[in-house]
């Protein structure tokens, strides 16, 4: 079995996520965890909460690598990494990798869809979008700051779960 797509994933979430990989060790979880916890089903499924796709589930992104990007639109450090966000989604496209990204809103006006849709547009986002108004998500996974780029641990056979073998 081929492992380039594995240490290409690996070398990815280093340099270009920014995230320190001493795993078990936390990414962006808190202080008061030893590993990651798993990531939880996506908690919307209505077709109004989402943006750019139907609804997702979890066994939809099964073998690929996953960054999960908590945003905000009125946020400066939001929209400013959007250039780096879309460059690395054009960039390993081929290699699997799925942005999904969450709308929490930090104000009341960012809990309007259709605004939500031109900010998207606007920013020329193109991934699916989940719509989290009421928190659920970013409290599941215990997020506490926008941006957050959260990398999917449970995707692929890898038992470090950021990256899979080739067949």
């Amino acid at each position: 079995m081929a492992y380039s797509k594995c240490v290409m994933s690996l070398a990815f979430w280093r340099r270009a996520a920014g995230l320190f990989l001493a795993f078990p060790s936390s990414l962006a979880f808190g202080d008061s965890h030893t590993q990651p916890p798993r990531v939880p089903e996506f908690t919307h499924q209505a077709p109004a909460d989402w943006i750019n796709s139907p609804p997702l589930k979890l066994a939809n992104l099964r073998g690929q690598v996953v960054l999960i990007d908590f945003w905000t639109f009125e946020c400066w450090n939001c929209y400013r990494s959007f250039p780096w966000l879309r460059s690395v989604e054009e960039r390993y496209h081929r290699q699997d990798l799925q942005v999904v990204g969450v709308h929490t809103p930090e104000f009341e006006h960012e809990r309007v869809r259709s605004s939500i849709v031109n900010k998207a547009k606007e920013f020329g986002l193109h991934h699916p979008i989940m719509l989290d108004n009421d928190f659920s998500y970013w409290r599941a996974l215990g997020n506490r700051y926008w941006p957050a780029f959260l990398p999917h641990r449970s995707m692929g056979p890898h038992p470090q779960g950021l990256c899979r073998r080739d067949p």
